[in-house]
């Protein structure tokens, strides 16, 4: 079943799998903006729950003296969440269950709400800590955004603009974490898609920013923005090993380990240790141009 909200701007549709886009139309244009998931890589644009990336030990960790295990980038992206068709907003919703508790061994409700406000899409997620104890948990998200959604149109022609010209730090690392981490100041300034770039660096992650948002832009006409203005890390993607249309702009917060400097899976760097009966809500918004 396919759940919709439309305005003069914009039609959103939405699926119970992974509670993701499958389209967002710029109707103005009449052009397709979210990428299919139909090249090198088969996502399109997950949500990453309670893990964003894997362990040091390869999704393994243990809570509690017992260890358990997640597949990359934790549940939410391969769960089936239950939606909800508002008039005005698109609701879905994932409850722990004994499935999920022998991955994560907590109880939680996870829900992703969507609204439409001109232009801009909202997405809003609230994380429910149901346990008398402390959850710890890393989130980020993972949209991919077209580089072909006209014809003729491709990656190397698209240009990311941040809201600043800044310095931020980059954590410079490889795929297999062989090499100690680096961290880089680096200009942020105007970035024309680079495979060379996508290539060099196993995904390209910055911290330590002011920048609110990033525009994508074609050949000087702006296609989308994306406004993360609550996340501390924001990370760049492509398919490095087959040339795809299409580059993931992710607001993280909280991030992979690419050390084993930490003593629990409560001390990971970014780990978010929400308290008992508590919960978490951040947004963003996806901003047609």
């Amino acid at each position: 079943m396919a759940f919709i909200l439309e305005n003069e701007f914009v039609k959103l549709e939405c699926v119970e799998k992974g509670g993701e886009i499958k389209h967002l139309i710029d109707k103005e244009k009449g052009i397709e903006l979210i990428y299919q998931g139909d090249e090198g890589w088969s996502g399109s644009n997950p949500t990453l729950f309670p893990m964003v990336g894997s362990t040091w030990d390869g999704g393994k960790y243990t809570i509690h003296d017992k260890e358990y295990k997640m597949k990359n980038h934790g549940l939410i992206r391969y769960a089936t969440l239950k939606g909800v068709q508002n008039e005005d907003s698109l609701v879905f919703t994932l409850e722990a269950e004994e499935a999920s508790m022998a991955q994560y061994p907590f109880d939680f409700k996870y829900e992703i709400k969507y609204t439409l406000n001109g232009k801009k899409v909202h997405i809003q997620y609230t994380i429910d800590n149901r346990n008398d104890e402390v959850m710890p948990f890393s989130f980020g998200l993972h949209p991919g955004f077209k580089t072909n959604s006209k014809e003729g149109e491709k990656f190397e022609d698209f240009v990311l603009s941040y809201e600043k010209e800044e310095v931020a730090t980059q954590y410079v690392f490889d795929a297999d974490c062989v090499k100690p981490i680096e961290y880089i100041k680096t200009p942020l300034t105007d970035w024309k898609l680079s495979r060379d770039d996508i290539n060099k660096f196993a995904t390209i992650v910055y911290k330590d920013f002011e920048s609110t948002y990033v525009t994508l832009s074609v050949k000087g006409e702006d296609r989308v923005r994306v406004h993360f203005e609550e996340f501390p890390l924001l990370a760049l993607w492509s398919f490095p090993a087959v040339p795809s249309e299409f580059i993931c702009i992710e607001p993280w917060y909280g991030h992979s380990d690419w050390t084993k400097e930490y003593d629990t899976f409560y001390d990971r760097e970014g780990t978010t240790n929400l308290p008992a009966r508590e919960k978490f809500t951040i947004g963003y918004d996806i901003e047609i141009m």
